[in-house]
């Protein structure tokens, strides 16, 4: 699949949060959030709350000249209000979503690879985030691009990649 990328704005919330959505709703064993009660839950939706933040960046995946059909997204957060990946105030936690008829196709990795560059452009730290330990696809796709294990919260490990 021949995937176009371009920086995320804030006129793309809409998508960015339906791409949040599908990063929720990864697992097909439990019942699926919907839109309403993750803008609803603090702790899932500062990751996108009052996009875009004059240091938020992101970007999003378009198959030729089609509808999007992934996004990543880079935030900073606070040590009074950490996202599940928080590691430090330098670091910002990634977020990532693809819609799930595209996941398998190099969509994410794409992604990734471009907010990489883009963050170490930037001249940052590095990228935190965090992976669910049965999300296996992700979690392999986050090492091959230099993710390692920094901690631990629940059933999930928080991940990061330091330039």
């Amino acid at each position: 699949m021949t995937v176009h990328i371009r920086d995320a704005v804030a006129e793309d919330i809409d998508f960015l949060a339906a791409m949040l959505l599908e990063a929720v709703n990864w697992r097909q064993d439990q019942p699926p959030a919907t839109l309403q009660s993750i803008m609803k839950n603090p702790d899932i939706w500062h990751y996108l709350s009052d996009w875009k933040r004059s240091s938020d960046f992101g970007f999003l995946a378009h198959e030729a000249e089609s509808n999007p059909v992934g996004a990543t997204w880079a935030r900073f957060m606070s040590a009074d209000d950490p996202g599940y990946g928080f590691v430090d105030e330098g670091i910002p936690e990634l977020g990532m979503g693809v819609a799930s008829p595209h996941r398998g196709q190099g969509v994410g990795r794409v992604l990734l690879e471009q907010t990489i560059r883009a963050a170490a452009d930037r001249g940052l730290q590095g990228l935190s985030l965090s992976v669910e330990d049965e999300n296996d696809r992700a979690r392999a796709l986050y090492v091959s691009n230099g993710f390692v294990i920094a901690g631990r919260v629940g059933k999930s490990d928080t991940m990061i990649l330091t330039f």
